[in-house]
């Protein structure tokens, strides 16, 4: 797994990335948002991912948007790397990259609700009830 920022990023990198996110939560989820947004480029924005024969596997980006904590989020695999254990490398990887980032902050993510039990496997616990975002049920998770 890599670990860029924005400016770090390869054109090539940026540009599977983007194209992975797209394919991904806008095109296979059927969301219509703003999915490249203002966080990307954001100085404090790493981009933790793994490319394989120039093709993104798997990819997460880790931000802080508020003083009390940061966040990881656009959480992905690639349709073709799913089922491998990416997910878990990825995941595992991300919260190390905050932790040495941003220090000690407890961790948000707006999980899919169907990946709760995922995400409880590496300490993250829901917080607040699952509400609907872009018509897929979600629920805010921290990792303290």
């Amino acid at each position: 797994m890599q670990v860029k920022t924005f400016y770090q990023l390869s054109h090539d990198e940026l540009f599977a990335i983007f194209q992975t996110r797209i394919a991904v939560f806008v095109v296979e989820q059927a969301c219509a948002y703003q999915e490249v947004d203002e966080v990307d480029k954001a100085p404090d924005t790493l981009h933790v991912f793994s490319m394989y024969e120039g093709a993104l596997q798997a990819y997460a980006r880790c931000y802080q948007p508020d003083a009390a904590y940061c966040a990881i989020g656009r959480v992905l695999v690639s349709a073709e790397s799913r089922g491998k254990g990416v997910a878990q490398t990825l995941m595992a990887r991300a919260i190390e990259t905050c932790r040495s980032h941003y220090g000690q902050l407890p961790i948000r993510i707006a999980a899919q609700t169907y990946l709760t039990q995922f995400y409880q496997s590496f300490g993250f616990e829901p917080c607040g009830e699952a509400y609907l975002e872009d018509g897929i049920e979600h629920i805010d998770m921290i990792l303290p």
